[in-house]
């Protein structure tokens, strides 16, 4: 079922990308002779129609392609002549790394934040709370504006590009991670208010545990199930912010290829990272459902029945 589930996924996306990409203007032929300045000549064109088969009907382009794929073929990049599959593994693991990254981040900070504020007098529920929301609803080109303003034009801590230092890296995975932490809070705030009525609470505080030990020991890994389950979405999210912050601090990765592709109407490099991306997402969700039956004992005692 999990499998067919994946299939199906990847051949939605496959068949949305493929028609959405058509509906931008332009000529997929110019793109491949370089683009409209190129000035190429119609017999040129016809020729690229033909050898591309963009002169068929478009429903024999569609099949054409996902015969294409599922022999893992990948087709070759218009504007670049590279292989797609070559040209997404040299961009892949700088994406991953910055939304890995950014995906820690956010967790540390939700938790921390989410502790913080539960449990506390209501101003300090409150401020949390405030904290919450403001930061879930920053978009991120605003608050890359922002952190470069104040961290590297203001105070010079942080280079305001990717450099390809672990400096270069702080200022676009705080970009990604801080609105991701914020809407994580929210969840592991409320799953925390509703763990500490539960009456394992209770029997630990009838046990002499204080309120550290309390947090730390019980009610910690019940606020993050609900956190935890949504780590794969939020992977996914993280991977479509990255077309914004790579483009802003000038990082190499899927998001700037895919930005670049798309104004190109590069079709196969386009229906590559969609399908790439789609797939992340698909196994993170298979991890997070594994880490959340790991966490939870009444999941697992669920699976065995």
């Amino acid at each position: 079922m999990l499998a067919a589930g994946a299939v199906f996924v990847m051949w939605a996306v496959a068949t949305l990308t493929f028609f959405a990409i058509r509906l931008i203007p332009g000529d997929p032929a110019e793109a491949i002779l370089g683009g409209p300045g190129s000035q190429a000549s119609q017999e040129a064109l016809d020729q690229v129609r033909r050898d591309y088969g963009l002169d068929q009907p478009l429903l024999v382009q569609y099949l054409a392609m996902l015969a294409r794929l599922v022999t893992g073929d990948l087709g070759t990049s218009y504007a670049l002549r590279t292989p797609v599959a070559d040209l997404l593994g040299g961009q892949l693991g700088g994406t991953m790394l910055l939304a890995v990254l950014a995906l820690l981040v956010a967790w540390i900070l939700a938790l921390g934040l989410s502790l913080w504020s539960t449990g506390r007098a209501r101003v300090a529920a409150a401020v949390g709370e405030g904290i919450e929301l403001t930061a879930a609803a920053l978009p991120h080109f605003w608050l890359a504006a922002v952190l470069i303003a104040i961290f590297s034009t203001g105070l010079d801590w942080f280079p305001p590009i990717a450099t390809g230092t672990p400096a270069g890296l702080v200022l676009p995975v705080a970009t990604l991670a801080i609105p991701l932490a914020g809407f994580l809070a929210q969840v592991m705030r409320e799953s925390l208010l509703d763990a500490l009525q539960q009456p394992f609470v209770v029997s630990a505080r009838a046990r002499g545990e204080n309120t550290t030990g309390l947090r730390l020991r019980h009610t910690i890994r019940h606020a993050s199930l609900p956190a935890i389950s949504l780590s794969g979405w939020a992977l996914g999210w993280l991977l479509s912010g990255a077309v914004v912050v790579e483009t802003i601090f000038a990082m190499p990765g899927l998001g700037r290829t895919l930005l670049q592709a798309v104004t190109l109407r590069d079709v196969p490099v386009v229906t590559g990272v969609v399908l790439l991306v789609a797939l992340v997402y698909v196994v993170m969700t298979v991890v997070t459902d594994v880490a959340s039956r790991l966490a939870d004992p009444r999941l697992r005692q669920e699976g065995a029945r």
